[in-house]
């Protein structure tokens, strides 16, 4: 239990430092090194190079850089203009756009922050223009942007499958059905809002105009069609998927659009390098805390802690969930998956609760976390972009994310909801 204290106790006084999450899980992992008493300077390092040296993910640079070319080369355009054209025609049609796109844009990205950034720019100008108040529209971006994580393709389940060693394509799919959940709940928050609030803009296009956007957005709506029914079909795994989806944006937007010429591709590598490089160092760091929290027996004295709720699931789900609610305020997501998953799989398995699922309500739970305060970097993207402030934007969002919590309540008490559609799409 002392080692547990260390553990917690390092963990939130790096964080509250300001300290970035990669060192903080460096530093976490020494003072534990220091706590069991143990003093070897080639632990770390080792335990960094094995947690990096893992296939499954190989995926997560490729989507990242197709991610990153479909923003940089025309593709989030299109996607907005046709979310714009299949649903704009309503009263506050921006705002149900908005969300509609935020559920294309999850099948081409993968990444909340990504997602946030690429829609944000395009549509907080337009919301303000139409008079929207600027922590609502930054509010319906944001809320929509955590589908990133649950609709496939997700760099989240990839880590989470190799991490726990799941199916990454079975992840990829339990997200599915849940992810358009989430985006009719947020439509159904926004129709009300509409009327509270007073919006009476609607979108419109000519016959002309219709034609050439659907003619354009035919690309970006193949790409996920594509993708999944590749992998899902074994033609390639998700990691060659990640591959194909980098090499289907290349030709689409230097070929087909013609709007990334050959030095915007270099910037654009660069970009993702970047992001790849950030990703993978908390991965690293991530391995070498879990190294010492399992020499410190850290999972075992957790599950002590639950082991009275085993026989429970309902109860066993609802405190796991609920802590992972309070962990995703305080710690980015992909770091809370490397610390915690290794932890509650051994309970949820015990318990005999169906480890995909858990693996949906985990990681739409910790994605939850990317916009809520202090720790929510989606939300500071889109407070960026958008010059709100955050707490204007936080509570402007609330009705958003109060239903957010609900669905992930209602599919933790009621697993036939996703696991249902998982038998129906793995079937045959």
């Amino acid at each position: 239990m002392e080692q547990l204290f260390f553990f917690f106790g390092s963990l939130f006084l790096f964080l509250a430092l300001g300290i970035p999450i990669s060192m903080v899980l460096m530093l976490c992992s020494m003072v534990l090194m220091y706590a069991s008493g143990i003093w070897d300077v080639m632990i770390i390092p080792n335990s960094m190079l094995d947690g990096a040296d893992n296939f499954p993910l190989m995926a997560i640079p490729f989507f990242v850089f197709a991610g990153e070319i479909m923003a940089a080369g025309g593709l989030s355009k299109r996607v907005v203009q046709l979310a714009q054209l299949i649903i704009g025609r309503v009263k506050g049609g921006l705002g149900y756009a908005a969300i509609l796109a935020s559920i294309i844009f999850a099948g081409l990205m993968g990444s909340s922050v990504g997602e946030a950034a690429a829609l944000g720019g395009l549509l907080l100008p337009m919301m303000k223009e139409a008079g929207y108040d600027h922590g609502r529209a930054g509010g319906i971006i944001a809320s929509g942007a955590i589908l990133g994580p649950i609709i496939p393709p997700s760099t989240n389940f990839i880590i989470l499958g190799a991490t726990v060693s799941l199916s990454i394509t079975r992840l990829f799919m339990i997200g599915l059905f849940p992810g358009l959940i989430l985006g009719l709940g947020l439509m159904i928050v926004w129709f009300f809002i509409v009327r509270k609030d007073g919006y009476t803009e609607i979108i419109t296009f000519t016959s002309a105009e219709a034609r050439a956007i659907l003619k354009d957005a035919i690309p970006a709506f193949m790409l996920p069609v594509l993708l999944l029914g590749g992998i899902r079909f074994g033609v390639f795994t998700p990691t060659e998927g990640g591959a194909f989806a980098a090499v289907f944006a290349i030709v689409v937007c230097m070929c087909y659009y013609r709007e990334l010429p050959l030095r915007g591709l270099l910037r654009v590598s660069v970009a993702a390098a970047r992001t790849t490089s950030v990703v993978m160092l908390i991965v690293a760091t991530a391995t070498a805390v879990g190294y010492f929290i399992t020499m410190a027996q850290i999972p075992t004295h957790i599950a002590g802690i639950f082991s009275n709720y085993i026989d429970s699931p309902r109860i066993l789900l609802t405190i796991i969930m609920l802590f992972l609610l309070v962990a995703g305020m305080v710690m980015d997501l992909t770091p809370n998956v490397l610390i915690f998953a290794p932890v509650f799989y051994p309970l949820i398995l015990q318990a005999g609760i169906d480890p995909y699922h858990f693996g949906l309500l985990f990681i739409l739970n910790l994605g939850i976390g990317v916009i809520t305060p202090p720790v929510g970097t989606v939300l500071y993207v889109v407070c960026g972009i958008g010059n709100i402030t955050l707490m204007h934007l936080v509570r402007k969002m609330l009705p958003f994310v109060l239903v957010e919590i609900t669905i992930l309540f209602l599919l933790a008490y009621f697993p036939a909801i996703s696991l249902t559609p998982l038998k129906w799409l793995m079937s045959g």
